[in-house]
């Protein structure tokens, strides 16, 4: 008897009758983290904790733990094609979420999939821009500022931690030196305005730069757009976490998916991913590993 009980239901000649109802499909890009911290891992419990389901499609390989990225290992871009392709020819997306492409040519060829896809709807896309790991080791085998260019005019949210947008607005403007990007006081969110607008100049909808990397007692996350924008205060928590950001971003194209308008996404996935990092646990020395 082959099938098992899955072959078993009440549909015509025995298979199950079809469910209308079906969970909002994000379609993920990222890397594969073999400490199960970041990358896809995190990405799919932060999709699936906000009722979406990740359609994970992986565009690195890489070595590391919790703490160091030791070698990324792009995925060919072909493959990534027939990946994407493969889900997207059956399969409704309701969103987009983007963390390390590890290459140019696959920021290209993802940047390829999303026209297709906006040909047919205009989805939501969230690009997480990762540019190094926490202790500044490189995740892309080409400069990855300059390899998300493909990809900047196609997103509805960035979320780039202050070192990021900073980054990304010297890369735009062709020349380094724009600032260290950290938040702070009322300079800072001049700064981190700027630092913005040259990613809105870009073509991004909207700007959610985190203040994670800051100092002092409070994180402020600023979102900036054309015609809307609002700072939130955390308290900073204790200790460092693995994966904090690719939780954040894939949260708030969890929940864009299941339509929540941006200003409300960001509330929710903002106070889900304290919560996890407040619930953070342990597996070897080193960063924390987010409670998803």
């Amino acid at each position: 008897m082959s099938g098992g009980m899955g072959g078993m239901g009440g549909g015509p000649g025995g298979a199950a009758a079809p469910r209308e109802a079906r969970q909002p499909c994000v379609l993920v890009f990222s890397g594969a983290d073999p400490s199960g911290g970041a990358g896809i891992a995190a990405d799919i419990l932060a999709i699936h904790a906000q009722g979406a389901h990740a359609l994970p499609v992986i565009t690195a390989l890489t070595v590391q733990d919790n703490d160091r990225v030791y070698e990324v290992m792009p995925v060919e871009p072909e493959a990534l094609l027939r990946q994407a392709r493969a889900l997207t020819a059956k399969m409704a997306i309701r969103a987009v979420k983007i963390g390390i492409t590890g290459s140019a040519a696959n920021a290209r060829a993802i940047a390829q999939v999303i026209a297709e896809l906006r040909a047919r709807a205009d989805i939501p896309v969230v690009l997480d821009p990762v540019l190094a790991s926490g202790h500044g080791d490189l995740l892309s085998r080409d400069d990855a500022a300059q390899a998300l260019g493909a990809l900047l005019p196609l997103a509805t949210m960035i979320t780039p931690n202050g070192p990021e947008a900073a980054a990304l607005a010297a890369t735009l403007a062709g020349a380094a030196g724009a600032g260290d990007g950290v938040p702070g006081g009322a300079a800072d969110h001049a700064q981190a305005r700027l630092h913005a607008q040259a990613l809105l100049d870009a073509g991004c909808r909207h700007v959610l730069i985190t203040g994670g990397h800051g100092k002092g007692d409070t994180v402020i996350n600023r979102w900036f757009s054309a015609n809307q924008g609002q700072s939130w205060s955390w308290q900073r928590l204790p200790g460092a976490y693995h994966g904090s950001g690719c939780t954040l971003a894939a949260t708030i194209a969890g929940l864009l998916a299941y339509g929540y308008p941006v200003a409300q996404a960001l509330v929710r996935a903002q106070g889900y991913t304290h919560r996890a990092l407040a619930a953070a646990y342990a597996i070897a020395p080193g960063q924390l590993i987010p409670q998803r």
